[in-house]
């Protein structure tokens, strides 16, 4: 029988790899970083064999899609932002079994999944970002979940997370769940871009980011998941905010109980706003 060690909501900035390269930006998402790698640490106290990633820079149209790839490597140039990531070069293992699994029971949930074995199909930035810092020795396999969902329900969405859940239950090994996306996410106006680099572009959102900060702080769950689509569509929540209502159906949704642990404090970029928060699984 297999676990659920470990859940978490996580930012996947590009100006994370910037802050790598000399410069201007040199450290300038070092605490980004840090979380990552302690989110990295905590897993394999946990044990951990494989990151489930909820990623919402895969963008999909229709249905909702695995990658179930058993290997990932290549090159990778943002089409978005080529001057924040570039050549940013990459290679992991993937869990097929586990991939095929979750698509089993989201279909049983009467939710359109499917897992892909395509050579072809790569990985977005969701995914790529938080494994640079995550796991750069290969430590954990990885499968990527789209969760950049223009044509459907976030009721759908909690439903995937619910099937997460139960095939790592069925699975013969430990996994970690991370929904990679923003809190607000009102990208900067382009003539506005440089002076938003460190700022929100609208300080309505940075203070409904507070309060929901403070709700996950607290637990107040029930309130959460009720204002979760209002939030999504005032404060344009990144892919729909689909990656966390994934996060919450994979533990229980209203009735999840847990106060999170941010271990990478709210901050703002490019416009958004971004943590990195880790969600206690019973």
């Amino acid at each position: 029988m297999g676990k659920l060690a470990f859940a978490a909501k996580v930012t996947h900035v590009p100006s994370m790899y910037l802050s790598e390269l000399p410069g201007k930006t040199n450290g300038c998402r070092q605490a980004a970083i840090d979380g990552h790698k302690e989110i990295s640490r905590r897993c394999r106290e946990l044990g951990v064999d494989t990151m489930v990633v909820f990623d919402t820079h895969w963008l999909v149209n229709s249905g909702f899609h695995i990658n179930a790839n058993d290997h990932f490597k290549g090159i990778y140039t943002s089409h978005e932002l080529p001057h924040f990531i570039r050549d940013m070069e990459y290679e992991y293992y993937g869990n097929p079994e586990l991939a095929d699994m979750i698509a089993s029971y989201a279909v049983k949930k009467k939710v359109r999944a499917l897992s892909h074995r395509i050579p072809s199909l790569a990985l977005e930035y969701g995914t790529l970002v938080p494994m640079r810092y995550m796991n750069s020795d290969n430590k954990f396999k990885v499968v990527s979940i789209s969760a950049f969902c223009t044509s459907h329900d976030l009721e759908d969405s909690r439903a995937l997370g619910a099937a997460v859940t139960e095939a790592i239950q069925e699975y013969d090994g430990t996994v970690a769940i991370l929904a990679s996306g923003s809190l607000s996410h009102r990208f900067a106006y382009d003539r506005i871009a440089e002076k938003c680099f460190d700022a929100y572009t609208r300080e309505f959102d940075h203070q409904v980011d507070l309060q929901v900060v403070e709700m996950w702080k607290k637990g107040q769950w029930p309130e959460f998941c009720s204002m979760l689509g209002d939030y999504a569509a005032s404060c344009f929540g990144e892919g729909g905010m689909h990656d966390t209502a994934m996060l919450l159906g994979a533990l229980g949704g209203e009735n999840y109980k847990g106060k999170v642990e941010f271990v990478t404090e709210l901050f703002a970029s490019s416009g958004t706003g971004q943590v990195n928060a880790i969600f206690p699984v019973a």
